[in-house]
């Protein structure tokens, strides 16, 4: 019969931190950056890339090579459809229509776009950490 080992106990200076650690990663700001692939951006770190032209480009890849004639177009597509790619074509499209949906919602109307909290946006600057910068700035000031 196997032994039971006593339960260890953490030292409360390893705990806390390790906690205060979790909690401001949770709270960390959430950063959009919304272009296209026309709009080429730098300095990415952890933010959510919003390709607006995706959708676009994944349809025109589900389209490449069809037949002229449009059963056999159908066919072949829902053919492709069917594959590990054609489900994971599916998903992208999905992603694409949602970011769409996304960026339409809080307003861009101009690329590229870095967004903080769906709150704050900078237009026109594609190196993402001096538009971080500059909302960091305009938050820090009085309103």
């Amino acid at each position: 019969m196997p032994t039971r080992q006593p339960l260890t106990r953490i030292p409360l200076k390893v705990v806390l931190p390790l906690a205060f650690l979790s909690i401001t990663t949770f709270i960390q700001a959430q950063t959009w950056v919304i272009t296209d692939q026309s709009h080429p951006i730098t300095s990415l770190g952890p933010a959510r890339i919003i390709l607006l032209d995706q959708q676009q480009h994944l349809e025109s890849e589900l389209s490449r090579a069809l037949p002229s004639d449009p059963h056999q177009a159908a066919a072949s597509i829902q053919s492709r459809l069917n594959t590990p790619s054609g489900k994971r074509l599916q998903t992208d499209l999905a992603k694409a229509q949602q970011d769409l949906t996304d960026a339409w919602s809080i307003g861009i109307t101009k690329i590229p776009a870095v967004v903080v909290d769906r709150r704050y946006v900078v237009y026109g600057e594609p190196d993402v950490a001096k538009a971080l910068a500059l909302i960091n700035n305009a938050k820090g000031q009085p309103q």
